[in-house]
């Protein structure tokens, strides 16, 4: 059996398949080990039904800002739980080009695409610090063939995350460019929500160039869009703190309001100047983060 109070990393075959990961990654003093329950509360799946003879425990990796988890093409062995931080996933085209796949947070798992040929299709790069924990895809067939309950709940991870990529892709081909901010701001919102943090104030962890990646966008459009939702009171933004003034208008927003329309909007409420809430920004706040 494992012992929580061990600080070195296992030499058994298991731990043998992460080692490019942990070369990698950076050990730090706190948790290194999650049981069973605890992994089972980040992905937000039942535990109660699953009862082991034996404490498994799964292995925690840090990572710092900038590192990268896997690589494309790197032999697939591992599925990552993000237990704390952010990362993306992204395609490298023969030129060196990405294309952003997801922003994986707290509760998301990743490197399913390497299942069906055994190497990972895409790379995950963290975009803060991240606590990641190691789930050894033989570990999870072997508990899979043992506890059907877990099993049924790890299929309903995977398909959870293939239904937001299929809401993505759904977006994309069918909303303006105005939308698909819109609608990203408000995903980021909720997001925020379910780990238990502001959902009117958060700080945006991806760069500009890198939410436009992702929602089919130049980063001319995405800053020039947030910019013209800042103009007309949608949200407020200090650098990456973003705040989410109406929700609802961004949920059901189509397209932006002609330039001129909005001109006579701005016109018209600083001709009936509002004393500003606790905490809201001024626009000037604003000026650096469009043109940065």
């Amino acid at each position: 059996m494992l012992s929580t109070h061990m600080p070195e990393i296992r030499t058994d075959s298991s731990a043998a398949l992460h080692s490019s990961s942990l070369e990698a990654g950076w050990q730090r003093q706190g948790k290194l080990w999650s049981n069973l329950k605890e992994l089972c509360d980040v992905l937000r799946i039942p535990s109660a039904a699953i009862h082991t003879d034996e404490e498994l425990l799964f292995q925690h990796v840090q990572f710092k800002t900038g590192q990268r988890i896997h690589t494309i093409g790197q032999p697939f062995d591992t599925l990552y739980i993000v237990h704390s931080g952010f990362l993306k996933t992204v395609l490298i085209d023969e030129f060196g080009n990405e294309q952003v796949l997801s922003f994986p947070m707290k509760g998301d798992l990743f490197g399913v695409d390497g299942i069906h040929t055994k190497r990972y299709a895409s790379e995950a790069v963290a975009l803060s610090n991240c606590d990641l924990i190691l789930l050894p895809f033989k570990k999870l067939t072997a508990l899979g063939r043992a506890h059907v309950e877990f099993e049924h709940a790890m299929y309903s991870v995977m398909s959870r995350e293939l239904v937001r990529e299929q809401a993505m892709v759904s977006m994309l081909g069918a909303l303006s460019a105005e939308a698909r901010v819109a609608r990203f701001l408000v995903n980021l919102s909720e997001r925020y929500a379910e780990m238990g943090y502001s959902s009117k104030l958060f700080n945006l962890r991806m760069t500009r160039h890198e939410i436009g990646s992702y929602l089919g966008l130049t980063l001319e459009t995405v800053s020039r869009t947030l910019s013209a939702f800042n103009e007309i009171g949608l949200i407020t933004v200090d650098q990456r703190s973003i705040g989410i003034k109406d929700a609802e208008a961004l949920k059901t927003l189509r397209r932006l309001p002609p330039s001129s329309s909005r001109a006579k909007q701005v016109a018209s409420k600083k001709a009936r100047p509002a004393a500003p809430q606790s905490g809201e920004q001024p626009d000037s706040d604003w000026g650096e983060f469009a043109t940065a």
